[in-house]
């Protein structure tokens, strides 16, 4: 199978345009944050708030798929900021007056957000706030009075309040609701299996994506759905057994894509896909099918294989919406983590990590202070922004930021020069924010491979265009700003691989030995959907180690691991992937067979491939049936045909990184 675009470790240009083509939801988010950008900037323009181009680009950072998250998120940010500025008021009673104890205020109350950041739920906004309070205490230092500092907080506070109101009412009228979002995303796999059991060879990266994240997000939308009250008690348990369901026609249309002599005869995989695309109607009308009632198939003259993936298929199918075992689901749930990390406390990653960032940011605000270049001061505020955790995402990441500054940068810079000049009213500077925010917008909301991009062209055509309550026409303040933003980059890049390197080494094994032990519970879990949800989360985990692997190319040589190191694991992920369907097949028949259990634990134990076996060997496969012995050979080929070399497993990475 061809390798998608989005898990080449170098990407050209057409797999750009394929990343940019679109998907479905995308036209809508693209929408839904444009017209928040936009208000935030009519908004901002009415009241003349100071910093209006940071105030729309904090919707990028709030802003998620569905109603209900955007809004708790908003709500629980917007209480976070008014927090904090409540102890910037606190400070500024003995720091306003003398810059060394402001300068400490600013790099210690940043240091301990940051730890947060890293080590608590605070993760996806905690980076925002640093920069609030950073940003607050600076301006501090700028005015002459008491009066005019409380002046100065109250704008900061509404520099971030005023994004969040508005993300607030455009998700109250714009916002799709979970419910939605889980029955259009389970249609959309229904289809792709359908598709696939037609035509195999069409298109197997979909069904590939599909089978990665296509279930993994719906149990969380379910979850806010009931939150919200969009789905009563009823159908709760039905979608998700609809959800569990469409991971095991996957799971059954990968095998008969992908392995040799599962593909199902046209007679049969006809009906099946027709009812497949059936099925997907009902989802995109709002509703779920019930009582199917699909004949089974005559499985007289099709391999053990085949018959085993016409069985799964037709049990799914007919038994789509009829929850067996909620009992799981529900325990589920009730299991929720605090609000620190478990190593929070442990890992010195976390200090480490608010001690990179702070030192970065104060660099740069002493840079531009000694430089007295204040219209540099957004190399400041993007060390807060762009700072990550690893090495590899780090690096990987810089060259999505300089493409995209630079593009935003070109892109503002000729509005500047060939449209601003004729506008004449806000509702003009409107307009301009608004074809900037859908370009970046949509670029913002494709693949993880090419979503920071967009952040920046927004960042940078947002500090170019606005810079005021007016249209912007001075160039040098253009110039400046994303002279900051690539200074921002630059020394976080260096700070984040020359200090305290972080290899992602460390998380590629962890991930590995959690997505063995996943495939270890699948097999023994007793109940249809509990073997489901670890099918789902199991795929979700392989997608994300394979975007690390992709990373780990990015690692400068004194920090990451050894080439042989990542085509090792990259194997041994292949392997996995490739005895995912057989495996998950042989665990719905069988569940808790020893046979199974003991090629997964010899894979975990020595990270390499157990040695070719047959299923007729033990007392316990002599009494399996055919399909079971066919399904396990299947296996065991996989595994002879993806060879891992055990030395190379424990060989370590590079004695510089600190994981």
């Amino acid at each position: 199978m061809a390798q998608p675009a989005a898990d080449k470790p170098r990407l050209g240009l057409a797999d750009i345009r394929a990343m940019l083509a679109p998907i479905p939801g995308r036209a809508a988010a693209t929408t839904r944050i444009t017209v928040a950008c936009t208000l935030t900037v009519l908004v901002t323009s009415i009241y003349g708030t100071p910093e209006a181009a940071i105030s729309a680009y904090v919707i990028f950072f709030i802003n998620r798929d569905d109603r209900t998250s955007s809004i708790v998120m908003s709500v629980a940010a917007l209480v976070l900021v008014s927090l904090v500025i409540g102890l910037v008021l606190w400070l500024a009673d003995f720091s306003v007056d003398d810059p060394m104890r402001r300068v400490a205020c600013m790099a210690v109350v940043s240091a301990a957000v940051l730890f947060l950041t890293s080590a608590s739920k605070l993760r996806p906004i905690g980076g925002i706030l640093a920069m609030i309070i950073g940003f607050a205490l600076d301006e501090l230092g700028l005015v002459p009075s008491g009066e005019i500092a409380t002046r100065a907080l109250l704008y900061a506070w509404l520099m971030v309040a005023i994004p969040l109101g508005v993300n607030v009412v455009v998700n109250l009228v714009l916002g799709p609701a979970p419910r939605r979002l889980a029955t259009d995303r389970l249609a959309h796999c229904l289809r792709l299996a359908s598709r696939s059991l037609q035509a195999p060879d069409g298109d197997p990266d979909a069904l590939h994506e599909a089978l990665r994240d296509g279930v993994q997000p719906i149990a969380g939308w379910l979850k806010l759905a009931k939150i919200e009250g969009s789905v009563n008690a009823q159908d709760l348990p039905a979608l998700r057994q609809a959800a569990a369901s469409t991971m095991a026609i996957l799971l059954a249309a990968d095998v008969a894509g992908r392995q040799p002599g599962a593909r199902l005869p046209a007679a049969i995989a006809a009906p099946i896909a027709a009812t497949l695309d059936d099925m997907a109607r009902m989802l995109d009308a709002g509703g779920y099918p019930v009582e199917i009632g699909l004949s089974a198939p005559r499985l007289e003259g099709l391999s053990p294989v085949q018959q085993a993936v016409a069985t799964e298929l037709v049990g799914a199918i007919n038994h789509y919406a009829e929850p067996v075992d909620p009992a799981p689901q529900e325990q589920a749930d009730n299991a929720h983590g605090g609000f620190l990390d478990a190593d929070a406390f442990s890992n010195p990653a976390h200090v480490r990590y608010a001690l990179k960032t702070t030192g970065a940011a104060m660099f740069c605000y002493f840079l531009y202070q000694q430089l007295n270049w204040s219209g540099i001061h957004t190399c400041f505020i993007t060390c807060y922004l762009v700072s990550l955790g690893t090495a590899a995402e780090t690096v990987e990441k810089l060259s999505l930021r300089l493409a995209g500054c630079l593009a935003g940068a070109v892109l503002g810079t000729a509005a500047i020069v060939y449209v601003v000049p004729s506008l004449t009213s806000v509702g003009g500077l409107l307009l301009l924010v608004f074809a900037g925010t859908w370009i970046s917008a949509w670029v913002a909301q494709g693949s993880p491979r090419i979503a920071y991009a967009g952040f920046q062209v927004a960042f940078a055509f947002y500090l170019c265009v606005i810079q005021g309550s007016g249209p912007g026409f001075d160039l040098t303040v253009a110039r400046d700003r994303v002279i900051g933003i690539v200074l921002g980059n630059l020394v976080v890049y260096l700070v984040f691989t020359r200090i305290w390197p972080v290899s992602i080494a460390a998380r590629i094994d962890t991930a590995l030995a959690a997505l063995v032990a996943q495939w270890q519970q699948l097999t023994t879990a007793r109940q249809p959907g509990a073997r489901r949800g670890h099918a789902a989360s199991a795929m979700a985990l392989h997608g994300e180690i394979t975007q690390d692997l992709i990373l780990a190319n990015y690692e400068p040589a004194p920090v990451g691991p050894a080439r042989d190191w990542i085509d090792h694991r990259r194997r041994r992920l292949a392997v996995l992937d490739a005895i995912a369907g057989p495996v998950f097949l042989l665990a719905e028949r069988v569940p808790g067979d020893p046979e199974v259990a003991s090629r997964l634990h010899a894979l975990q134990a020595t990270n390499a491939v157990p040695p070719t076996t047959h299923a007729a060997d033990g007392p316990h496969a002599r009494q399996a049936d055919k399909v079971r012995q066919a399904l396990l050979a299947l296996v065991d080929r996989r595994l002879a045909e993806t060879p891992v070399d055990a030395t190379v497993a424990a060989s370590p990475t590079s004695i510089h990184a600190q994981t």
